[in-house]
């Protein structure tokens, strides 16, 4: 079965072809490094990387690049009357603004080795492709596609006669939609047009350029990102929903009409992450980021198997009821691939328990291929889980089956990237207790085996009795 994708360009599922089969070019919109990521930001993020690890478990080779901004980005995402992200970082935190950068991409890409994220093949800084970005600007002015005015460079939306074809909007529309909400700047034909680069002599991150010294306009860094690692045509473009307009609208406009080639064949956008149904918000006091998940007493794969419990194109609703569902979810699947790494048994080989690990093998690239769809991957490898508990109950499990089902099951991990951990070692004065408690067990002395029982559960540890003997695990 073909993988297939929604592509937010022509909002409808589409086989997925690369323009070379050989290799797979991908793109993701990264963090404005002026702050923690927050666990919207994450969700976007999970996505790029699942959708990697499932192209390539089908086989692709991927190249992935996923940026940091770091100048340009400015408070309310536009270019009027406003102040860079990073300036006002760099005042409230009393540092400079490359102090400020190199401390939260260090943070982030902490948080993101704890989501279990698969590094990106290119992590380009914006700052670190300042003639990239004044070349690309040249072209366009040239091409008649921008114009300077006092120093400052504008992108003429009114040249591009497709802008709007991500968001499905017209000029016309965008204009009338745009009201009184859009600042008015003067030097503007239209107030929809964008900067490329803005004049700025004072700014606290400026270049010389052949128009002022300034700085890059948000949208234009990615366009000449994407083309320096990527090319002038990608396969994947990924972001959150937020990103469309005006971000990736206007980074199709740029790229389009600099290079005369489409630039993604493929749009892929992430839906809102929401707490308690409001959008986050720090004056809400329902602004989240990883961090503050972690000091509450929650893992990082707790959070991942949460986002992956809803499907990237539907919004989710974050609650710490649902974090704690999840929680225990998690604790219940790392448990079980415990017990049956390496369990002994003496059953025969179980064909029907054979057909069903096929099965789910089955259903879980199909819910995969089809959009990623992980929460129905996810209930076809729950039920895999729940057969299999069944055959061990019933003594029908042989070590052959289980063997198979841990391989599957790792095989799924290596897409869903939910289960790593580190396996608990179990004390040797609990492993004693547990002999002794067997030793009563066989003498029909149930009141000691109870004693050591409750004495094991005291220190931490329960012991379950199975066909195959006695198992030991942590209390979560």
């Amino acid at each position: 079965m073909p993988i297939k994708l929604f592509n937010s360009m022509t909002r409808k599922k589409e086989i997925f072809k690369p323009l070379d089969p050989s290799l797979v070019r991908m793109y993701n919109c990264g963090l404005t490094v002026y702050d923690y990521a927050h666990i919207g930001n994450l969700r976007s993020y999970l996505t790029a990387d699942l959708l990697k690890r499932w192209l390539e478990y089908r086989g692709f080779k991927v190249k992935r690049v996923q940026n940091w901004t770091d100048v340009g980005h400015l408070a309310g995402d536009t270019d009027v009357l406003a102040e860079d992200k990073m300036a006002l970082a760099a005042k409230r935190e009393k540092k400079t603004v490359w102090d400020i950068a190199d401390f939260y991409i260090k943070a982030a890409i902490e948080d993101f080795k704890r989501m279990n994220f698969i590094d990106p093949d290119f992590r380009p800084r914006a700052t670190d492709h300042i003639p990239e970005v004044i070349e690309m600007v040249e072209q366009l002015i040239k091409r008649g596609y921008a114009y300077v005015v006092n120093g400052s460079v504008y992108f003429d939306i009114s040249k591009f006669k497709n802008y709007g074809k991500l968001s499905h909007n017209t000029i016309n529309q965008l204009i009338a939609g745009a009201g009184g909400r859009v600042k008015k700047n003067p030097d503007k034909k239209n107030q929809l047009d964008f900067a490329l680069w803005i004049a700025d002599p004072q700014h606290v991150m400026r270049w010389e350029s052949p128009w002022s010294v300034g700085y890059p306009g948000w949208h234009i860094e990615c366009s000449v990102m994407v083309k320096k690692y990527l090319g002038d045509t990608i396969d994947i473009h990924t972001g959150g929903e937020d990103n469309i307009f005006p971000h990736h609208e206007c980074e199709i406009a740029q790229s389009e009409a600099a290079n005369g080639k489409p630039l993604a064949r493929y749009w892929v956008h992430t839906k809102h992450l929401l707490v308690n149904n409001e959008k986050m918000s720090k004056s809400k006091g329902n602004f989240y980021t990883l961090r503050d998940l972690i000091a509450k007493g929650y893992d990082a794969k707790e959070f991942r198997y949460l986002l992956l419990s809803s499907h990237y194109r539907d919004n989710l609703n974050f609650t710490f009821k649902a974090l704690d569902a999840a929680k225990n979810t998690v604790n219940s699947l790392i448990d079980f691939i415990d017990k049956i790494q390496g369990m002994k048994s003496k059953a025969p080989w179980n064909e029907k328990l054979h057909a069903i690990v096929i099965k789910t093998k089955l259903t879980f690239e199909e819910r995969m291929d089809d959009d990623l769809d992980t929460p129905q991957a996810l209930a076809a490898m729950h039920e895999l889980v729940r057969e299999t508990n069944k055959a061990i109950e019933e003594g029908t499990a042989s070590e052959k089956n289980l063997r198979e089902v841990y391989e599957t099951m790792m095989a799924f991990d290596k897409v869903l990237g939910i289960l790593k951990h580190e396996k608990t070692e179990v004390p040797a004065e609990i492993k004693d207790l547990v002999e002794k408690r067997e030793v009563a067990r066989k003498m029909k002395d149930f009141k000691t085996a109870d004693a050591i029982r409750k004495e094991i559960s005291a220190k931490g540890w329960i012991v379950e009795d199975t066909p195959n003997g006695p198992r030991i695990r942590k209390k979560q």
